[in-house]
């Protein structure tokens, strides 16, 4: 289905393929008309996964996270495009007023939290206090690492108490970051995504870097652990996080080889993936 980036492609990419050409990590595209059937046909896999949740009363929880521009907003916009409003729901919370500041951290995102028969994607989650709080110095050392500590116990309890925990890092490359934040400052239809943090994103880049590896390895669990997606690509980073969250719930009807990601591109983390090298430096 995959085949080798066309000549015909611009040189910096395309904002619906997301590929860069100085990207070492992106070595396929997918024809927009491919990709159209494909996403079609995961799309209806996600109505039949709707269906059976509803039936069964089941809650899932997909938490997205990854860099400035990693493409969470697209791929969930994919994901939801065609599934029930009154059961499904997006979540991506601005900054905490000063009144939450001051209560426990996870309050706010607990009240988010799927009910029954409901799926709850968070655009953005609790790992916010991992990444750009520690980066920016939004938190203190000491509520770092408090979060750090109960986070994995904390996710515990969610799972215990039936909710299905899905957590994925959309990474890409610098270069890639470089060129979709500068797409947004043209467009003037992205503008509404950037923001102060945009500005110093890359001037951040090692830091960020090194914050994403300090949370994979401190809450990656077995109970609720962490899946990483190649997102230099948009069309192929959409659909193997489809595919991907698609193979690991359980619903009537399910094509099988349909789902299966490409491991190429979403994979769980293992500790040993920092040193080499699947993830960008």
């Amino acid at each position: 289905m995959t085949k080798k980036a066309r000549k015909d492609e611009p040189e910096g990419g395309t904002e619906e393929t997301g590929v860069s050409a100085n990207s070492e990590r992106t070595n396929v595209s997918i024809s927009r008309e491919e990709y159209k059937a494909e996403l079609r046909l995961l799309q209806v896999e996600l109505v039949k996964l709707q269906r059976h949740f509803i039936r069964c009363g089941d809650r899932i929880l997909v938490l997205l996270e990854g860099r400035d521009s990693a493409g969470k907003d697209g791929s969930i916009k994919r994901i939801v495009e065609h599934l029930s409003p009154r059961e499904t729901r997006v979540v991506a919370l601005g900054k905490p007023s000063d009144r939450e500041r001051r209560g426990w951290y996870f309050q706010r995102y607990v009240a988010q939290l799927p009910v029954a028969e409901e799926l709850v994607l968070f655009n953005r989650s609790w790992y916010n206090r991992a990444g750009v709080e520690h980066v920016m110095g939004f938190c203190s050392k000491d509520e770092y690492e408090e979060f750090m500590q109960s986070v994995p116990q904390f996710e515990e309890m969610l799972v215990n108490s039936g909710i299905k925990l899905l957590k994925y890092y959309l990474d890409i490359g610098k270069d890639e970051q470089t060129r979709r934040l500068a797409d947004r400052k043209r467009d003037p239809l992205k503008q509404w995504k950037s923001s102060p943090i945009d500005a110093v994103a890359l001037k951040h880049w090692k830091a960020y870097s090194e914050a994403r590896d300090a949370m994979l390895l401190r809450t990656h669990t077995a109970i609720a652990p962490w899946h990483i997606v190649h997102a230099d690509n948009k069309r192929m980073a959409r659909l193997n996080l489809m595919r991907d969250i698609l193979s690991r719930l359980h619903y009537e009807g399910k094509n099988s080889k349909l789902v299966q990601p490409d491991a190429d591109v979403a994979f769980e983390f293992t500790p040993d993936c920092i040193d080499a090298g699947a993830l960008a430096r």
